[in-house]
């Protein structure tokens, strides 16, 4: 019988083994990270303090942010940890902690961008029953039902592979640690558990993503019809940058968990990249610079002219029409 010797720690993989170019990255990530939490916690700051945005589109917006928020925070900050100390080991439960969190924020915020999508769509093509379709509980039961499939495939994820037999190499290749390559590493040939919680996962983004493009499908045709150039213009500057966005995150995901296992590790910290820091630093940038509404906010807040607060305003469709 093989000698084996049962893991308690994991070593996850450093971006080089050359001092200069650690320094390299723990600088260019430590800019990253700021620029992602400084943009995501302007966009919760101005869309909590201002009324004016107390309406479906920012509370939704609101709750992504804070999704990018904690989901960079996952992965960021140690990846710089062990390019500034060179100390890249991870404990057991460390390593599970950080999976099981990735995959909660990471589904979440997939469903958050679902529901911004159904939002833009009640808005646009069916303008007449928006209040009724968007009130607060409603979207308050969105969020709530990401967070709950968020959590049920962190657990699902997490507890299923760290069920598995970990021997010989415990070298995870990713700056943080996932399920493919902690498989890689696994001495259980048989991850029943596993596969059916991905197969469940994919077959879960796929219908959230077909009902985005029908949905999306009939939002660009209700703003091909609108008669006011400035309206489509809005509208289109609105709903393309989300659809970009849910895109990127979507496939570069479907990618990491559906490629081949024997995909080179360059790649892998490279896709891995577009769904768990690009997302995060790039939303606020989409949300924030492109939209007047927030930018006004921003300047009221600055001004110190903010009306008094309300938890929930009148719903407007102006962000969009």
């Amino acid at each position: 019988m093989a000698n084996i010797s049962t893991v308690t720690k994991f070593l996850l993989l450093g971006f080089s083994d050359a001092r200069e170019l650690q320094l390299v990255h723990a600088v260019l990530f430590l800019l990253v990270y700021v620029a992602a939490l400084l943009g995501n916690l302007l966009i919760i700051t101005i869309t909590t303090l201002d009324h004016h945005l107390h309406t479906p589109m920012y509370f939704f917006l609101k709750n992504l942010s804070f999704n990018d928020l904690c989901l960079i925070s996952i992965t960021i900050p140690k990846s710089i940890a062990v390019s500034l100390t060179n100390n890249n080991s991870i404990s057991f439960l460390g390593c599970a902690s950080q999976l099981f969190l990735v995959v909660l924020f990471a589904a979440s915020e997939f469903f958050v961008l679902t529901a911004m999508s159904y939002d833009c769509y009640a808005a646009i093509c069916s303008p007449l029953r928006y209040e009724l379709i968007m009130n607060k509980t409603v979207c308050m039961c969105m969020v709530a039902a990401s967070w709950l499939i968020g959590g049920l495939f962190g657990v699902l994820l997490s507890a299923s592979t760290f069920s598995l037999t970990f021997c010989g190499s415990n070298t995870v290749e990713q700056f943080f640690c996932d399920v493919p390559p902690l498989l890689k590493i696994s001495c259980s040939e048989v991850h029943i558990a596993i596969d059916v919680s991905v197969a469940a996962g994919f077959i879960l983004s796929a219908a959230c993503f077909i009902y985005i493009i029908l949905s999306y499908i009939f939002i660009f045709s209700a703003v091909l019809r609108m008669p006011s150039s400035e309206g489509r213009t809005k509208a289109f500057s609105t709903c393309l940058p989300h659809l970009t966005v849910i895109i990127i995150f979507l496939f570069t995901g479907a990618f990491v968990y559906l490629k081949p296992s024997d995909s080179p590790s360059a790649l892998d910290l490279l896709v891995s990249m577009f769904y768990t820091v690009v997302p995060p630093t790039v939303n606020p940038l989409i949300y924030s610079l492109r939209n007047r509404d927030l930018k006004a906010a921003l300047g009221r807040i600055l001004k110190g002219t903010l009306p008094q607060y309300r938890f929930w305003d009148k719903m407007s469709l102006s962000m969009y029409q």
